[in-house]
């Protein structure tokens, strides 16, 4: 447990677990919730009773950002020791071998939104904001957002968001696929929890290996991603699951398996 980040199971949903940011007033992300970050997903990625996790940050705001008076004064060989603390505490979170979403209220911009941008997915209150501001601090994005944008809304949306560092509401965050949901405000904890708990009791490995194999194979040319499924694919059938699964199915049709997680 984090003074500003803490990992919670959903009293709804045990199997889901959330990472609660928690830093009055906007969740500024200062380099100790950095590292409570980090040390959340490790927590959640190797916990075997949770099947998914929700980022929150509470009714009120997702994260406005990075600590802006923290970083103010620091000059390049700060920045450039800093910066790697920075990018590991966000690739934390994107690398938990489980479904990741984020629950979007508020503000989730610059290094907010570049934690929701390590989500499998992100659900938007209707009156969210979402933005790269950093070039009107005369910055670019450090922790991923020239990256991961770019990757989920295509080169030339990212560009707009990061050359001008202009705000997107919920409707437009939607349209170019930066978010994948828009719910009422007062919905969106329980519209990102509801969404996480469909992968309880679901088998843990073939989630793993689907997230694997699908984010490894962004990164490389078709034939060696071809090759990253093949060989997660082909270790599926050293799993429980995986026998659970194809017996059941010959058995008793499609959608009955129970599986064990192993």
């Amino acid at each position: 447990m984090g003074e500003f980040v803490r990992v919670e199971a959903d009293p709804d949903h045990p199997a889901v677990a959330v990472i609660r940011l928690d830093r009055p007033r906007m969740n500024a992300l200062n380099s100790r919730v950095q590292r409570e970050i980090a040390e959340a997903a490790a927590r959640v990625g190797a916990d075997r009773s949770v099947a998914a996790a929700v980022v929150y940050g509470g009714e009120r705001v997702f994260a406005a950002g990075a600590d802006i008076k923290e970083m103010a004064d620091m000059g390049y060989a700060d920045m450039a020791a800093h910066s790697r603390t920075l990018q590991d505490c966000f690739t934390a979170v994107a690398r938990i071998p489980k479904p990741v979403i984020a629950a979007i209220t508020g503000y989730a911009l610059g290094g907010g939104c570049e934690l929701a941008l390590c989500a499998d997915f992100r659900v938007a209150a209707d009156n969210a904001k979402l933005g790269q501001p950093e070039i009107q601090l005369g910055i670019i994005p450090g922790a991923g957002g020239t990256q991961r944008l770019p990757r989920l809304i295509g080169p030339a949306r990212a560009k707009d968001l990061i050359y001008t560092g202009r705000h997107v509401d919920a409707a437009e965050a939607l349209r170019i696929g930066l978010v994948d949901a828009v719910v009422p405000a007062e919905e969106v904890y329980r519209t990102a929890v509801s969404m996480a708990a469909r992968y309880a009791g679901g088998p843990a490995a073939a989630l793993r290996a689907a997230k694997q194999a699908i984010d490894a194979g962004l990164e490389v040319d078709l034939d060696t991603g071809l090759e990253i499924e093949r060989l997660q694919f082909s270790a599926l059938f050293a799993t429980e699951d995986q026998k659970t699964g194809m017996r059941s199915f010959v058995e008793h049709g499609p959608g009955r398996a129970e599986f064990s997680g192993r």
